[in-house]
């Protein structure tokens, strides 16, 4: 694939370019992401562990998504 590239002369260069910024960019957003969610996990354990038992109870019961919050933020600890 590379001996193609390098044969479209200028494009080549182009295309080469190209990739590397659309995996620049979806790298970076990727990250963004990744670093926002364990911000907003972090303090929503913050805010659970401020609850009664009960309460903790209840919420677990009923959201499937706080379930799989506090399960992957009991792993990172």
């Amino acid at each position: 694939m590379m001996d193609y590239l390098i044969s479209l002369q200028s494009l080549g260069s182009f295309v080469l370019i190209s990739f590397a910024i659309t995996f620049l960019a979806c790298f970076t957003m990727h990250y963004k992401t990744k670093k926002k969610l364990k911000k907003y996990e972090k303090e929503f354990m913050k805010e659970f562990q401020k609850l009664t038992a009960i309460e903790k109870k209840e919420i677990l019961d009923n959201s499937r998504i706080v379930r799989k919050i506090f399960s992957s933020y009991k792993q990172t600890i």
